[in-house]
């Protein structure tokens, strides 16, 4: 007589909370049985999204907003990006998650439980502005592999937490560490246990700011689990994959990290430019740092139509990596002249800034508005794609609008 094997409590459990009711009869599911509801699931509902974000991949959830969706001066959960390498994590556990400080450079390995990280450290909240590298992919051409962002994978939002460098002179920092990793409970596709999806991390000097947070709270509430819940790592101003989610270690390093998306091309741009096209060696490509001024206009949408004689009102926000953003101007004729916008100050370091202008047309017809950011080291976007590299980062060319006065 053949053995059946039933689906596992834990396994069930995860289902019922992703459909949201009971399973009548559950616990008779065959293992690895799908139920139909999944097999095709609504994401917006699984992940609490907004219907208008756009989907651009499911194997693993890749997730983008529209330039309007991000109107909000703090980034609501149901317009936050998801950017995930590998499969989001099941069953998760507060009472048992814990964070262990390993590595060559640690004092003294060290595991702290979720409790025991909020109730020793001080808490702190920032405005942080999290782009994934490859914000923009789509417009590159020859076109780069990877998900094609758009405009959308990008986000600012409150993060409260612990600093991680408080976490790590408890444990302890010898005199050589130069670079921190992190691992995670996600899992690779393969779902092989000994395949890391992703373990990126930052050099020292990016670990130890102010800014850069241990996170358990966004918006005053619990992360979203496909945002990171229970504990992510919050660095700012740099690429959002240093952001690791849902973590339960980080390694102290001696050395640059090696862990999987650190090597080879992964969020590495050209050392030097290089033609559409051309390839580069692994060893000729830098690893991404502080992102590059950026700008979108997020009201209102593109493709508005408004009477002539009216002025137009516009609104949105920029950021600049590490730096601050210095001057905002909008232009109406294709870039050949510009004007100024009004522009907010951070609410705090690593935050986007708002601006806003009000706009006037000389007559009926179709026009484009423009928006560009200056940083602080006068460095200003590009007007159109700026320099081709082999995996479509670091777009950050002048965001723009179709306007119609009829």
């Amino acid at each position: 007589m053949k053995r059946r094997f039933f689906i596992e409590k834990t396994a069930l459990a995860s289902m019922t909370a992703i459909l949201g009711t009971e399973i009548v009869l559950g616990a008779s599911m065959p293992k690895g049985y799908t139920p139909l509801a999944l097999q095709d699931p609504d994401p917006f509902k699984m992940f609490g999204k907004d219907p208008q974000m756009v989907v651009l991949n499911s194997k693993p959830w890749n997730m983008e907003a529209q330039a309007h969706l991000l109107d909000d001066k703090i980034t609501p959960a149901k317009f936050m990006f998801i950017r995930n390498n590998g499969l989001i994590p099941e069953n998760v556990d507060i009472d048992k998650w814990t964070l262990t400080i390993d590595g060559e450079s640690v004092q003294g390995e060290k595991t702290y439980s979720l409790s025991e990280l909020k109730s020793k450290f001080k808490h702190y909240s920032y405005q942080l502005t999290l782009e994934c590298g490859g914000n923009g992919r789509s417009e590159f051409d020859p076109p780069a592999k990877g998900n094609q962002w758009t405009i959308g994978a990008v986000s600012s939002a409150v993060w409260t937490g612990v600093r991680l460098r408080d976490v790590l002179a408890d444990a302890g920092i010898k005199d050589d560490a130069v670079y921190i990793g992190y691992h995670a409970a996600d899992s690779h596709l393969s779902r092989d246990p000994e395949k890391e999806p992703i373990s990126r991390g930052a050099p020292m000097a990016k670990a130890l700011q102010d800014e850069t947070l241990l996170a358990f709270a966004m918006n005053g509430e619990d992360i979203p689990l496909a945002n990171g819940y229970p504990l992510r790592l919050v660095a700012g101003g740099w690429p959002a994959s240093v952001s690791g989610k849902w973590i339960n270690r980080i390694s102290i390093r001696n050395k640059v990290h090696d862990g999987t998306k650190m090597t080879g091309t992964a969020y590495r741009v050209p050392c030097n430019p290089v033609g559409p096209g051309e390839k580069v060696k692994d060893e000729d490509m830098c690893i991404i740092e502080s992102m590059p001024v950026k700008s979108l206009i997020t009201y209102p949408k593109t493709g508005a139509k408004i009477s002539e004689g009216k002025k137009l009102n516009i609104r949105g926000h920029a950021w600049a990596g590490e730096l601050e953003v210095s001057k905002m101007e909008y232009s109406i004729d294709f870039g050949a002249t510009w004007q100024n916008c009004s522009l907010e100050k951070p609410a705090n370091r690593l935050a986007w800034q708002h601006f806003g202008a009000t706009v006037s047309f000389p007559k009926k017809g179709y026009y484009e508005v423009w928006a560009r950011a200056t940083d602080s080291q006068n460095k200003a976007q590009p007007m159109l794609l700026p320099g081709w590299n082999p995996k479509g980062y670091l777009n950050n060319a002048c965001h723009r609008i179709a306007i119609k006065v009829v």
